[in-house]
């Protein structure tokens, strides 16, 4: 299994991200990494380290790095040599079974669009991470690849996403609920409304009908269907939630002499619980709809986050979601 990871993107590159690919390689035997960028200062910093490159680790030397500040579509077309853009025509090339970066989100989007190119009838590729519920796992589809969508583009995110559910979080019969501002079928934007109908009459799809915000986390769906601004202001209230909780907990925990015993009691169970709420535990979300799975890590990833990202796009090359995806399709 060969994944190509973007060198230069995220905003620890490039030490995290070599560690990262370093750990990936001790714990997955049959993987292979590409890793583009400057090669010669991949090597010192490994060298440096007191560590000799793997057999199985190679570099393909680029010139140019997509910035966060960059515009999109302009250092896609004008960074040809950038280690996102270079990364990137590796995969479409199948010199790559999968792609990995932390990089500008837009640029990381656009540039797996345009280059690898979406599934043949998928009107729009959708970014889809997975998070905690009170029974189990959910994946959100979408948390920004597309601020604003055509009601048809809803029941293709449902289809993806109860794919990606089934393969990867094996559920058998996923159900798709539809984020809203309330559970009556007539609540939301014209948009929405109408998508709330074409999900009922997907005969593939099964579809449980409007899921409010509040609701999100109760597990009754486990594919959540959204617009891109919707989705993403979801995920970010979560984890600014999960993060205020925790914040709170520790001050309380933290007031006495008896709160501090009781802390050491359940820091078991809280420990496990964070672990649940962590991003990087996944270390990224997938683009759905494209023709390789391509897989976005967070800017501010560590080693840790990083490895679990190329593991995760590992998955996602071995359970073939891709081609799973296009013949649902057709």
């Amino acid at each position: 299994m060969r994944i190509v990871v973007d060198g230069f993107g995220g905003d620890f590159a490039p030490e995290e991200i070599l560690f990262g690919c370093l750990t990936a390689l001790e714990e997955k035997q049959d993987l292979e990494l590409i890793v583009t960028g400057d090669e010669d200062a991949f090597r010192k910093i490994i060298e440096d380290a007191g560590k000799t490159v793997p057999n199985r680790m190679s570099f393909v030397a680029t010139t140019e790095i997509v910035q966060n500040e960059d515009d999109p579509i302009s250092a896609i077309k004008r960074k040809k040599d950038s280690s996102l853009v270079v990364g990137l025509q590796l995969v479409s090339e199948k010199k790559g079974d999968a792609f990995v970066s932390a990089g500008n989100t837009g640029a990381v989007l656009t540039g797996a669009t345009l280059i690898i190119k979406r599934i043949r009838g998928i009107k729009r590729a959708a970014l889809c991470p997975t998070i905690p519920t009170k029974k189990g796992k959910a994946v959100i589809v979408d948390v920004g690849a597309n601020a604003e969508c055509k009601p048809e583009f809803y029941p293709q995110f449902a289809m993806m996403g109860s794919v990606y559910a089934k393969e990867l979080l094996g559920i058998k019969n996923p159900k798709a609920g539809l984020i809203n501002i309330g559970v009556e079928h007539h609540k939301g934007t014209s948009t929405v409304v109408e998508a709330y109908h074409l999900l009922q009459k997907e005969p593939n799809i099964r579809f449980v009908g409007n899921i409010e915000a509040r609701d999100v986390l109760n597990g009754d769906a486990e594919v959540l269907v959204s617009d891109g601004w919707t989705g993403n202001i979801t995920l970010k209230t979560l984890e600014g939630t999960a993060q205020t909780l925790f914040y709170f907990l520790k001050d309380v925990f933290y007031k006495s002499f008896s709160t501090k015993l009781a802390a050491a009691i359940l820091k078991p169970g809280l420990t496990r619980v964070k672990k649940m709420m962590d991003a990087k535990e996944v270390g990224g979300a997938p683009l759905l709809g494209l023709n390789a799975p391509v897989v976005k890590a967070h800017g501010n990833s560590d080693r840790v986050a990083y490895k679990n990202a190329i593991l995760f796009a590992a998955t996602l090359a071995e359970k073939d979601v891709c081609e799973k995806i296009r013949k649902h399709l057709s």
